[in-house]
């Protein structure tokens, strides 16, 4: 696209690998740029923070491999047309069978935080988002946590403030683990839609995927949810463990999930407080996040047929990271 657009405008375009020169050794240099923001004027008085992942698909050994051999050309064919030189080449080779469940992507997750300030009106209500940032990377979660620290620091909510700090995560365990040590006075709220998807897989147990009996199953359980009471949905779903006959067809599967959603629930109960969320209007969902996710690491990384190497996918990730925030021109 980019030879293309320099050949219409000024007839000249130069080579594909000059331009991807261009393109890694200038996303090398976003990490130092990013660490050059500054505090704003007009800042919010709560910080909200989101953090989430995607994976990108990565070229295996084998794959790179066999792009670096030297193309042989000729067939045995006698024709030696594209459609019969593929297919003599591919005689007498067996293609291994992928099992049930593997993973052909080989993706590798990038980390991505969203950090933005929300302020409080005349209604009570909190406004924005006011100066949203996009931050992610290929290499470790500590790197991204500890860019949302210094970050958060130059904003004006240190470790030790007394402003509100909320932090919206789909309750991955060693990802709260590790933001909590960096952020001990933040609130940290579970995703309402991980959750909600919680309630609906154990749902599936007992009813068809679609029927108006899930959707009659899930709702009042779901009620219970928005209105903080954690525990009696704990209750209730404890009790229906309790139903589940010890013999018959599937039952060991219906107990088996059920139980691993009961301690899902257990164990992050006091991220799913909604109902102080909600009357405080703090966030709920980690909307903005998961459409970075999309935009940064989706549209551009995880297309059809790609396969990258981390050399070129990360600064890539970065740079499109600094055109989302508005901060290309800077």
């Amino acid at each position: 696209a980019t030879r293309g657009i320099m050949r219409g405008m000024i007839g000249w375009s130069p080579s594909t690998e000059a331009i991807e020169s261009l393109v890694i050794g200038l996303g090398q240099r976003a990490p130092a740029f990013m660490t050059t923001q500054q505090s704003f004027d007009d800042d919010g008085e709560v910080l909200v923070i989101e953090v989430d992942g995607k994976a990108a698909p990565m070229a295996t050994e084998a794959e790179l491999e066999a792009r670096r051999q030297t193309r042989r050309h000729g067939s045995k064919c006698g024709c030696g047309c594209q459609r019969h030189r593929g297919r003599q080449r591919r005689k007498g080779k067996k293609k291994k069978r992928k099992k049930r469940g593997h993973n052909s992507k080989n993706g590798r997750s990038a980390t991505l935080v969203a950090m933005y300030t929300l302020r409080r009106g005349e209604d009570g209500k909190l406004h924005g988002p006011t100066h949203k940032k996009i931050w992610g990377q290929f290499g470790p979660r500590q790197d991204a946590i500890a860019w949302a620290r210094d970050q958060a620091t130059r904003r004006g909510f240190g470790p030790e403030t007394d402003k509100l700090v909320q932090i919206v995560i789909d309750g991955e365990r060693c990802l709260r683990k590790q933001l909590k040590k960096r952020f001990p006075q933040a609130i940290l709220t579970l995703d309402l839609r991980h959750a909600q998807e919680r309630l609906w897989k154990a749902g599936r147990l007992f009813h068809a995927e679609g029927s108006p009996e899930l959707a009659r199953w899930v709702e009042p359980l779901n009620r219970l949810l928005l209105n903080g009471r954690v525990d009696t949905v704990l209750k209730r779903l404890k009790k229906i463990l309790t139903s589940i006959p010890l013999r018959g067809p599937n039952t060991k599967n219906k107990r088996e999930t059920l139980t691993k959603q009961i301690e899902y629930f257990e164990e992050r109960g006091e991220m799913m407080r909604y109902d102080e969320y909600h009357r405080e209007d703090l966030v709920l969902a980690t909307g903005v996040i998961e459409g970075a996710c999309r935009y940064v690491v989706g549209e551009r990384l995880d297309c059809s047929g790609m396969r990258w190497k981390i050399e070129g996918a990360e600064p890539l990730l970065q740079l499109r990271c600094i055109e989302l925030n508005g901060d290309w021109n800077q």
